[in-house]
């Protein structure tokens, strides 16, 4: 995206290509103690599916510190409502995070992480608070990263160094709309934006050809007129010494893959250069519902190219075969067997316009209504069934959600064993696994949801038996595409026991899971999933069993059981 040296040969230079290296910075249910608890296995077992994955989604500004130097950036420092202004947290501090092996012990294998490039330089009182741009929906620029984020070489090493260890990263890409409007950030031009009216929700043309809310405007994602630039942009980057080196990527861009230069293809252009130059796993995609279905199509298929282009690139970097995953954010979308999405006067199937998945925001209800059976049984069908090459991201809580799944964390056991062994792609709101308060005094609208991170609850002993139950799940879930991506059945209702099967693509995988035991001496069927004599090890107990007479006979301190076969 940004070149070290611009030369008389430039255009030529871009259009061959060249390494990552010569880019330049974008910008200068048991509660004992935990003596008694063996930690678990982080070791590598199958291979990575993206079904069943465990993602880790964090507010990059409030989970970890790890450069001071860039907490107050951009003269950002007016005063402003409480948790609304910049925190402090960074890309390096994700970065500590991956090294320090707080990820690989909670089985995490995916991390996504707000959006991270320029963002207003301006706050806003919206009635909530002076409020700055700490959350990075409200883009600016998107060619650059914000300086109160960390730097494009930051931004470099942490998918560098969360690949070293495994883990992939999903991007979150804003297309719908820029940020506010203020006195350091003037709006776009007409044929780029919209300033009103304002979304009424009523059908489909007042959810997408509409603003948000106020003062934020909306992209003409609909739009394939040729357009010029903003000149705020221009003018930006001529201050910034970058204006020729992307102009002559924007004319390699379109002379590549023909495509009209609207607004949202300049957009997607400027999104897919972290692909092509980075190689970013996937996207998380926000407001799926406000832009047209059109427009996701071909963010998709050139966010595919790119990976693919970096592939070629970079082969001794290659992960897996995997093709670049894409998440949508449909907001009410739920898992109720239909793949389409209903606006009243018209019903899309974003499954069709390049979406592999899409956050359920159903999950969360089905928690609190349904058994353990009921949940997992309805998840598997649905997704073996309607869904058959697709899935979904549960949650049971996120950043702006105001209902989640238990706000007052006294069901935090239960959230980590529904959330991580529930069919489906299981996303972890930072913080969860340690009780982080989703009740802040003092705060106004969603800031409840977004404190910093609370590290220093660690040393807690509660705490600390806590996050070593979300780890014993989450490295068994990571270890097992069978638990996300697998076929359940029922062994036997009381004791509760189930499977998980997955066959799929020279994949073979297979789990004995039972809840809700006694604790001292129980005995498990396995329903012939594992062979009679075989040796198994409850990962969660770390105790060793053979099968006999197909089952096995435990005698443990806790009341689940999570079975695999002995390495």
């Amino acid at each position: 995206m940004r070149h070290i040296i611009i030369t008389a040969f430039l255009f030529l230079f871009v259009t061959a290509g060249c390494n990552n290296d010569s880019k330049k910075e974008k910008n200068t249910t048991s509660t004992t103690s935990n003596d008694s608890i063996k930690k678990p296995n982080t070791s590598k077992t199958l291979p990575f599916i993206w079904e069943g994955s465990n993602v880790y989604f964090l507010l990059t500004d409030r989970f970890n510190n790890g450069n001071p130097n860039n907490d107050e950036s951009l003269e950002r420092t007016k005063e402003t409502g409480k948790l609304r202004g910049f925190e402090g947290g960074d890309i390096r501090g994700v970065i500590q995070k991956i090294e320090d092996g707080y990820f690989k012990k909670l089985g995490i294998n995916a991390i996504w992480f707000n959006p991270v490039v320029e963002q207003v330089h301006e706050s806003v009182d919206e009635g909530t608070g002076n409020t700055y741009a700490f959350h990075g929906y409200w883009t600016k620029d998107w060619t650059k990263i914000d300086p109160n984020f960390g730097t494009y070489k930051d931004l470099k090493k942490l998918v560098e160094i969360a690949h070293k260890n495994g883990i992939r990263i999903l991007m979150d890409v804003v297309l719908n709309h820029t940020g506010p409007v203020t006195d350091k950030d003037p709006v776009w031009p007409d044929n780029w934006v919209r300033t009103s009216p304002k979304c009424a929700f009523k059908d489909y043309k007042s959810t997408v050809a509409c603003t948000l809310v106020e003062n934020l405007p909306d992209v003409k994602t609909e739009s394939d007129e040729n357009v010029g630039l903003p000149a705020i942009l221009l003018n930006k980057w001529k201050k910034e010494g970058t204006l020729e080196i992307e102009l002559a990527e924007i004319d390699v861009f379109f002379t590549k893959t023909g495509l009209k230069r609207s607004p949202k293809n300049y957009i997607i252009k400027w999104l897919t250069d972290y692909v092509r130059e980075l190689g970013i796993d996937g996207y998380r995609v926000d407001t799926v519902k406000h832009v047209e279905e059109g427009a996701w199509s071909v963010l998709a298929e050139q966010a595919k190219l790119a990976f693919a282009e970096w592939k070629s690139k970079n082969p001794d970097k290659i992960l897996d075969e995997n093709e670049f995953y894409i998440i949508g954010e449909l907001y009410g979308y739920g898992v109720d067997g239909k793949r389409y999405y209903d606006f009243g006067d018209r019903k899309v199937d974003y499954f069709a316009n390049g979406f592999d998945n899409l956050i359920n925001f159903q999950f969360k209800y089905d928690a609190a209504q349904k058994d353990y059976e009921q949940l997992f049984s309805k998840y598997s069908t649905i997704l073996n069934t309607n869904l058959i090459g697709k899935s979904v991201m549960n949650y049971i809580s996120s950043h702006d959600d105001s209902q989640p799944f238990d706000k007052d964390r006294t069901k935090t056991y239960e959230s980590a064993t529904k959330l991580l062994l529930t069919p489906g792609i299981s996303q972890i709101y930072y913080g969860d696994e340690i009780a982080r308060p989703l009740i802040i005094e003092g705060t106004k609208g969603d800031a409840t949801l977004r404190s910093n991170m609370n590290w220093d609850s660690i040393s807690n002993s509660n705490t600390k038996s806590l996050l070593i139950h979300w780890q014993k799940l989450g490295v068994f879930r990571k270890n097992h595409p069978a638990i996300g991506g697998g076929k359940h059945k029922m062994i036997s209702k009381s004791p509760y026991v189930f499977s998980r099967t997955y066959n799929k693509n020279n994949i073979s995988d297979k789990v004995v899971v039972a809840l809700d035991l006694p604790k001292g001496e129980k005995t498990i069927k396995i329903d012939s999933i594992f062979p009679e004599g075989m040796s198994l090890i409850d990962q969660y107990s770390g105790i060793e069993v053979n099968v006999s007479k197909d089952s096995v006979r435990i005698n443990s301190d806790y009341n689940i059981i999570l079975l695999e076969p002995k390495k």
